[in-house]
């Protein structure tokens, strides 16, 4: 239902619109849901050439079964440094550098700052006192900056079942919303999420998140640069190499049962990426249809020449 979890049926509805190559907001339109849920779930999911409705819906099943009740307070960031060996002054340094990162993409420094904190939280939670507490703030611009990241959907909030008050927490995919606009932003988060895996230690549960952060930015950053994707590109080559016979793009769009624009981004891939198709390359006829071929430099002109031989 609008508003509700996403269901099956709408996850085969997105994977639909997204091969017939329908935008975000059309998919919402004719699904009744925001705009900004779509974006998230193609995101979160593989992005628009890579999702698949039934892999989104075993992520979100394992993302939820793996959720686990809020843990009892903890020291905030910054302060339980040493439970691992952690040098609290690298680590306060780093929760206001990766802060001040977050407001050059446009969050207020304030909300930044919470993020930050919760981030870098072993546990991802924190109260308001805890937050008031780190942050040295009132508790009105804690209340403000958390109901600004929540109309953002990057905080969630539940009732402490054992005490009196709210703690606010973030999804381990938190850094998969829509709040990032560049791919050059893309980089500079994964360089710095990169420097904090090392400061925080990534065996760790902070570090581990920070890690992770840092390979999601990179690939991120590569994909909004126009990075291959290489999924499509191996099927294409599969593809080719069953046929045996050379194939034009529209034939392999029929084949395969894609749409069209996506065989040639795939065959684009594999003429600007010839490495990941090794050891075959992508050849072309006189005609204009696709085939594929050993790769030359593979073998010398002997072994060539010998194996031509074996019978």
């Amino acid at each position: 239902m609008p508003g509700g979890r996403l269901t099956n049926e709408d996850r085969e509805r997105i994977a639909t619109g997204l091969a017939e190559g329908a935008g975000y907001a059309e998919i919402a339109r004719q699904l009744g849901r925001p705009t900004s849920t779509i974006s998230r779930e193609v995101t979160r999911n593989g992005g628009p050439r890579g999702y698949r409705a039934d892999h989104a819906h075993q992520a979100t099943e394992w993302r939820a079964r793996r959720r686990k009740p809020a843990p009892a307070p903890e020291s905030p960031a910054g302060t339980d440094a040493g439970d691992y060996g952690r040098d609290p002054a690298a680590v306060r340094g780093f929760v206001e550098q990766f802060a001040m990162l977050m407001v050059r993409t446009g969050l207020p420094r304030m909300a930044a700052r919470v993020l930050a904190s919760l981030v870098t939280t072993d546990s991802g939670s924190l109260t308001a006192a805890e937050l008031v507490g780190l942050l040295r703030v009132s508790p009105a611009s804690i209340s403000k900056a958390i109901g600004y990241l929540e109309g953002l959907e990057l905080v969630q909030r539940e009732r402490d079942p054992r005490q009196r008050h709210e703690r606010y927490f973030i999804d381990d995919d938190v850094w998969l919303q829509t709040w990032l606009t560049s791919a050059r932003t893309n980089a500079m988060l994964a360089d710095t999420s990169k420097q904090g895996a090392d400061i925080f230690d990534a065996a760790t549960p902070a570090g581990a998140r920070l890690d992770q952060m840092s390979r999601f930015f990179a690939q991120l950053s590569e994909d909004m640069s126009g990075g291959p994707d290489v999924g499509d590109a191996l099927t294409v080559l599969a593809a080719l190499v069953h046929a045996v016979t050379p194939r034009t793009a529209e034939q392999l769009a029929v084949a395969l049962d894609w749409p069209f624009e996506r065989v040639t981004n795939a065959l684009l891939d594999v003429e600007k990426h010839p490495d990941f198709a090794d050891p075959i390359a992508l050849a072309f006829t006189d005609s204009g249809a696709y085939t594929v071929t050993a790769k030359p430099d593979r073998l010398t002109a002997a072994q060539r020449e010998a194996v031509r031989g074996v019978v």
